[in-house]
């Protein structure tokens, strides 16, 4: 999976190609999607995005949005393209559960499969893999796989770069993160020379919130935040009735879990949401403290250290009665 010469080969000529993402697509996924459709469009290779799910509003201004089309929508077409990619790039995401039914459709295809993605513990069902779990974002390492591994840095239009930047700084929490090195600010500097206009991304992508969505935040703030000084810990817990209640759309939940860790002396924060067929958790963490692990060993999830997701099908309540029972195992990291 490290010898390049195949796939070298492979784009030196035109070939059907599929990009994908995992489920629920955010602005990594959708950026490095988009970035690297943007720069392989130029090789004149016939290209697709196929997204698993829908993805935010807020993410459908990037360049070459309006060219993707979503597997749930798009069922016969969508299966069509999988069956006769020649390639198909695999981006941050490393399981191919992590793309619900796609997933067998993308193992059973014959194309050339590429992976390109930054998480802990990836599954073998690739051909290539470019892979970095101490990359920021996976657009890093899509910029560094075309300009390093390529060596095509200067199909790097400002509509790459914009996706990519986008990408970058949304996984890096506007670039806040432990993991945004030098290396990734010389990243974005070549991003922004080459078009990407750093403000107007920030604006597109965090100013752009509906009334709704506030009303929504301050709700969660108000009345579903708890906080377990003893652990310093904090906990949102939203059920189904208030999502239907501030019709909450696609996105609308992003980023509100960091509210809970903002609050000083907190070192954990989870976000946790009743949906219609199970109940989704978002943790975040400062410092050392392994979110990843809590997500893994009990959460059917996982993810990055200070990042990290997972699911049930239990209730709300039990959900929230079992995230707290497991808090005094970590006790030591939390009140360090």
């Amino acid at each position: 999976m490290l010898d390049t010469a195949p796939l070298i080969d492979l784009l030196a000529q035109p070939q059907k190609i599929v990009i994908t993402t995992h489920h629920k697509p955010d602005g990594d996924a959708m950026g490095s999607s988009l970035g690297l459709y943007n720069y392989l469009i130029q090789q004149g290779h016939h290209v697709q995005v196929i997204a698993p799910t829908d993805y935010p509003d807020f993410l459908s201004w990037m360049p070459g949005n309006e060219e993707v089309i979503i597997y749930t929508e798009t069922l016969d077409r969508s299966a069509a393209l999988i069956a006769e990619a020649q390639i198909i790039f695999c981006l941050d995401f490393n399981n191919l559960s992590r793309i619900n039914e796609m997933g067998e459709l993308v193992r059973a295809s014959k194309a050339f499969k590429v992976m390109i993605d930054h998480h802990l513990e990836p599954e073998d069902f690739d051909d290539y893999r470019h892979w970095n779990i101490n990359a920021c974002a996976t657009a890093q390492l899509v910029y560094d796989f075309i300009v390093n591994v390529l060596n095509k840095k200067e199909f790097i239009n400002a509509d790459v770069a914009t996706c990519l930047y986008t990408g970058i700084m949304t996984d890096s929490a506007s670039f806040r993160l432990p993991n945004t090195t030098s290396t990734v600010h010389r990243v974005v500097a070549d991003l922004i020379d080459a078009g990407a206009v750093n403000w107007r991304i920030h604006e597109l992508v965090y100013n752009s919130a509906s009334e709704n969505r506030l009303r929504f935040l301050g709700h969660c703030l108000t009345n579903c935040l708890e906080v377990l000084p003893e652990y310093n810990t904090a906990i949102i817990a939203v059920d189904k009735a208030d999502i239907e209640k501030y019709s909450v759309n696609t996105g609308d939940t992003e980023g509100i879990v960091n509210y809970a860790l903002s609050i000083n002396s907190i070192r954990l924060a989870a976000f946790i949401v009743e949906r219609s067929d199970k109940v989704k958790l978002s943790l975040r963490s400062k410092g050392d403290f392994p979110a990843n692990d809590i997500c893994k060993k009990y959460f059917s999830g996982g993810g990055h250290r200070n990042a990290a997701g997972g699911q049930s099908t239990d209730s709300l309540q039990e959900v929230v009665n079992q995230f707290k029972l497991i808090l005094p195992e970590y006790k030591k990291l939390l009140i360090q």
